[in-house]
């Protein structure tokens, strides 16, 4: 197994190496999803490498976010240089830059972050399709679950990873976006504002921090990990110190080599206590859900864990654990910073040395501090008659040296003879040559143009609309409105799958809409409910369900959770697996979505009316505030629990608690998004517009019956006179911020 370490700053990335990381990931100033950790710069990249190689660790840079499309330019930037460096992995989210990925830069090993939520095996599949080296499982999995997909992956030649040790997210990742409505920081984009861990108002449970998890650790689950199948095990923590970074990656590379060398377990995590923690929990790991995973109290846990292992957390006693967890702190930082500071990432100094005359091959010899390597040209020096072999048109030629971990130190030409030549073709042969011994046997490749995505030539669009609903008291809208129907699947759909296949077998006209979360037995039951009705098209937010409906011959949408954001995202879906149109993502705004081109035979859509989902948790999130009358998530509270709740934060903004039978825990916005400004401003973009009639109480009014509200969007739709105020005046009061503002 390999221990993978995060890398926030250099001295992170030192710390992790020196501590025992067999590998690090770490990212850039750019396009990575730790925008508040420090990160590193492209030239510092270079000498990160160095050093970890030197010291047998991996780098894995992470490129984890949603790209939008006026940035593909300048990542393809990034990647024309990255693709010449010793980079071991990139970590990706965005299904656009897996699609550049695969079409120009084929030589990357893809990772897939995880932003991608990957929790069932149909995922696997699909990531596989899109050559993804390993995969980033979801942190909610119980070791059964992680099993089952290691062996999928590794039947695919796919390596697994997962989280060991640090921050949970409540939600499941890839699809929160609590701090993207509030705030215009989106956790898609690295800009997460943790509002999760705020302070509430003391909720009737009496908490004041009722969305605030422990930290995950698996520290003493080392046996069922290996026995699992998982590949890495990774360590949470790109905004945490060197000193935080060292003693965890210490701790965990102790306990490895105990297990691997001796078959020992440690089963004292005392050391863990020491740097930054929320205290501990592996109850996801061990599939027991229940309300130990949270602790009212964000703040640093270390003086508490103390005080406690010595008595209790009295006052007295808190003080003094406080001053000690303080002084072994302060020795601990001043110990890992003189260990970090006797390494460098400074690059190599090259020494190359130039010789030839008129009639012989160019020589050109490069020390290196390890080797010394000699290359000569294919043809030989000539006369020079027009650009004469100089050492500026030699470092101007050798110049792509800069992106590897190297430096031309000194360029000796001592032994060239004055006045020879060589051609440019074979001067760029040389260059290539030499850049594959330094690169550890890569091969260079020449930049590669930012590819065009034709815009294609529109005739006037006239949108439909389209209509989710979920409950069977609004299945006569099908018969009133020539709408297009989409029902919700449920989460939990294997207690209930012959009363959905009788629903859909009734009523045919209906299409499915697929959630973002499918595991295990559910997500067996929605493959076979798949299979069984055959429905002529399906929505799907569910990447193995997209696997499925390609695999299965039926024609899919690529739902909005799926944060589609740019046009190469499209022509991934579209070329790989046959998708038929997509829904743009609401984070998006009016420029953002402006830039997208889609496909030829390709349909775009948008949400235009729905309560905003800010989070889904496979943890009860009434625990801490109304309480509950169970401990522990069992078999009937997915599937037959329903309960509404409100907490609100300190900036007095109150979010609904949502449990809908069949459905995980969500968390919604206090008003529901409307953009009618969309019609006006995009159009001929879209081919339908979805509004969302789901039975979710929130503080938005409907003063109107569902199917008036139909008509009335379809009047909006038509171009009708006054039908934004109509619109305005029966649905109150909404928002659409995400739009105003995007990501």
């Amino acid at each position: 197994m390999e221990l993978l370490a995060p890398g926030g700053d250099i001295d992170s990335i030192k710390a992790a190496i020196l501590a025992g990381a067999d590998a690090v990931y770490c990212g850039l100033d750019k396009f990575n999803a730790r925008n508040r950790a420090a990160n590193i710069t492209f030239e510092q990249l270079k000498g990160i490498l160095r050093l970890a190689h030197k010291n047998k660790c991996q780098v894995f840079l992470t490129l984890n976010i949603l790209i939008v499309e006026s940035e593909i330019p300048a990542l393809f930037g990034l990647l024309n240089r990255l693709i010449n460096t010793s980079i071991d992995g990139i970590i990706i989210q965005d299904l656009g830059l897996f699609y550049l990925l695969n079409s120009y830069f084929k030589s990357f090993k893809i990772h897939a972050s995880t932003q991608l939520t990957t929790h069932n095996q149909g995922q696997i599949h699909f990531l596989s399709k899109l050559n993804a080296t390993r995969v980033n499982l979801s942190r909610e999995l119980s070791i059964h679950e992680i099993k089952h997909l290691s062996e999928t992956a590794h039947k695919k030649q796919m390596l697994t990873e997962v989280f060991v040790h640090g921050s949970y997210c409540l939600s499941f990742s890839g699809v929160c976006y609590m701090s993207s409505v509030h705030g215009g920081n989106s956790g898609n984009r690295g800009r997460c504002s943790q509002p999760c861990r705020d302070r509430y108002e003391t909720t009737s449970a009496g908490k004041d921090f009722p969305l605030n998890l422990k930290d995950n650790s698996a520290f003493t689950n080392l046996r069922e990990l290996y026995e699992a199948g998982v590949d890495s095990l990774k360590i949470e923590g790109r905004i945490k110190k060197f000193h935080y970074v060292y003693t965890i990656v210490d701790a965990w590379r102790k306990q490895m080599d105990g297990f691997l060398n001796e078959n020992t377990v440690n089963t004292d995590n005392s050391s863990l206590y020491k740097v930054f923690n929320r205290n501990f929990s592996n109850a996801f790991l061990k599939g027991t859900i229940n309300s130990d995973l949270f602790i009212d109290n964000a703040r640093d846990h270390s003086a508490i864990h103390l005080a406690e292992t010595v008595g209790h957390a009295s006052q007295g006693n808190l003080e003094k654990a406080k001053g000690a967890v303080y002084d072994e702190r302060t020795d601990m930082i001043a110990t890992v910073e003189a260990e970090i500071n006797r390494v460098s990432i400074a690059k190599a100094p090259l020494v190359i040395a130039v010789s030839g005359e008129v009639g012989t091959p160019l020589k050109i010899t490069v020390k290196t501090p390890e080797s010394e390597f000699t290359l000569y040209s294919e043809v030989n020096l000539i006369d020079a008659s027009a650009e004469e072999l100089t050492k500026e048109v030699l470092l101007s030629r050798l110049k792509a040296i800069d992106d590897t971990e190297y430096f031309i130190e000194t360029l000796d030409l001592e032994n060239l003879h004055p006045h020879v030549f060589l051609p440019f073709k074979e001067l760029t042969s040389i260059k290539t040559r030499l850049l594959y011994i330094l690169n550890q046997s890569r091969e260079y490749r020449e930049p590669v143009a930012v590819p065009v995505v034709r815009k294609n030539k529109n005739s006037t669009l006239k949108p439909t609309l389209s209509v989710l609903i979920s409950s069977p008291d609004d299945l006569y809208l099908c018969n009133e409105t020539e709408a297009t129907i989409y029902f919700q699947i449920p989460d939990s759909l294997k207690n209930r799958l012959p009363e959905y296949i009788t629903l859909f077998e009734e009523n045919k006209r209906m299409i499915p809409w697929f959630p973002s979360i499918l595991i295990g037995d559910d997500y067996l039951a929605a493959i076979e409910f798949m299979v069984r009705v055959n429905p002529h098209c399906l929505v799907t937010n569910n990447t193995g369900i997209a696997y499925e409906a390609h695999k299965n011959g039926i024609p899919w949408i690529a739902g909005p959770y799926l944060n589609l954001v740019n046009s190469y995202s499209l022509l991934c879906l579209k070329e790989n697996f046959n998708c038929s149109g997509a829904f743009v993502s609401n984070e998006l705004n009016r420029i953002q979505i402006k830039g997208i081109k889609k496909p030829e035979d390709f349909n775009l859509y948008y949400s235009i009316y729905h309560p905003i989902l800010l989070m889904t948790s496979r943890q009860c999130l009434f625990h801490q505030v109304t309480g509950c009358v169970k401990d522990e998530i069992d078999d009937y509270c997915t599937p037959q629990c329903e309960r509404t709740a409100t907490i609100t934060n300190s900036k007095k903004a109150t979010f609904y608690i949502k449990k809908q039978k069949g459905f995980y825990h969500s968390i919604y916005n206090q008003v529901n998004y409307l953009n009618t400004p969309i019609i006006s401003e995009l159009p001929d973009i879209f081919a339908g517009f979805l509004i969302d009639l789901r039975t979710i109480n929130t503080d938005t009014q409907l003063e109107t019956d569902n199917l008036s509200l139909i008509k009335l969007f379809e009047n909006l739709l038509s171009g009708k006179a006054n039908a934004v105020a109509e619109i305005l005046r029966v649905v109150h009061p909404t928002t659409n911020t995400q739009y105003r503002k995007g990501i």
